[in-house]
């Protein structure tokens, strides 16, 4: 499941549903916890299932349902497991465990999911769990603003937009954590939706750390963030050139390219980001 842009649309409002999907996103997530208010769940459920229902296309559909404990979550999953989303994305996740008790609340159903990671003190010692249950999973990613309330704290960033030590760290772990695992790295979402610049840094940012994708709230950062998590055409002709010379040199274990010294990782990194594009 290739997950570069995740755009997030709320789920009582059905018509921009049908807008996120000529996007350009790879998955849109369609959302009936925080973008909800109580009153309107049961009409955005059914407005939810209806647009699963009747959507076929190659966008990945996934619903961000209410978290373990709430009692919003037993009627969001009977309302939309009939109509078989792509995923389920699982806030306030707090490790493995989490997972493991959501996926037996599904049945009989083999649904990914995808938790979001970091938003209670306690997932934070969860992230180096999420192997046991990494077949379940689609990916796992993190978020900045939930954490921050739960802890007291006035913000997550500083006076020039970078997150604070705190939050750094949590994002590292997030990043750590899914690669452990072995499923992909989702980076969390980039709030200021005028500030296209800032998001292209930010995402670039995230590719170049080892995210390979990242989550977004508006359909105009969409374009923005596939870009960023593109490979350029003078990265895929790096690559070729590092698997044609092992190619050339088989059973070394490290050669000379351009005058630099290569081994096995440099291969390996090569392969994977030909396969993000074949």
């Amino acid at each position: 499941m290739r997950l570069r842009a995740l755009l997030f649309v709320p789920g009582d409002r059905p018509e921009r549903m049908e807008k996120a999907l000529r996007s350009g996103a790879d998955a849109v997530i369609v959302d009936l916890e925080d973008s909800v208010l109580p009153e309107r769940k049961p009409w955005a459920r059914k407005d939810v299932a209806r647009f699963l229902a009747t959507t076929d296309g190659n966008v990945k559909l996934m619903v961000r349902v209410n978290p373990l404990g709430s009692p919003e979550l037993a009627a969001d999953l009977e309302s939309i497991l009939p109509t078989k989303p792509d995923a389920l994305v699982l806030p306030k996740s707090e490790g493995g465990n989490s997972v493991a008790e959501f996926v037996a609340m599904l049945g009989l159903s083999d649904i990914r999911v995808l938790p979001i990671a970091t938003e209670t003190p306690n997932a934070v010692f969860g992230l180096g769990t999420y192997g046991a249950i990494a077949n379940r999973l689609c990916g796992l990613t993190w978020g900045a603003e939930d954490l921050p309330a739960a802890i007291g704290a006035t913000t997550a960033r500083s006076e020039d937009g970078q997150y604070t030590s705190p939050y750094e760290m949590v994002r590292n772990l997030t990043l750590f954590g899914a690669h452990a695992a072995g499923v992909p790295a989702i980076e969390t979402v980039y709030p200021d939706i005028a500030d296209s610049e800032g998001l292209r840094a930010y995402a670039e940012r995230g590719r170049r750390d080892g995210f390979s994708g990242m989550m977004a709230v508006h359909p105009a950062q969409v374009p923005v963030i596939n870009a960023a998590f593109a490979p350029s055409e003078a990265e895929l002709v790096r690559a070729r050139a590092v698997i044609a010379a092992f190619a050339g040199s088989e059973g070394a274990g490290a050669i000379q390219l351009d005058g630099r010294m290569i081994d096995r990782p440099h291969f390996l990194a090569a392969q994977r980001l030909l396969a993000q594009v074949e």
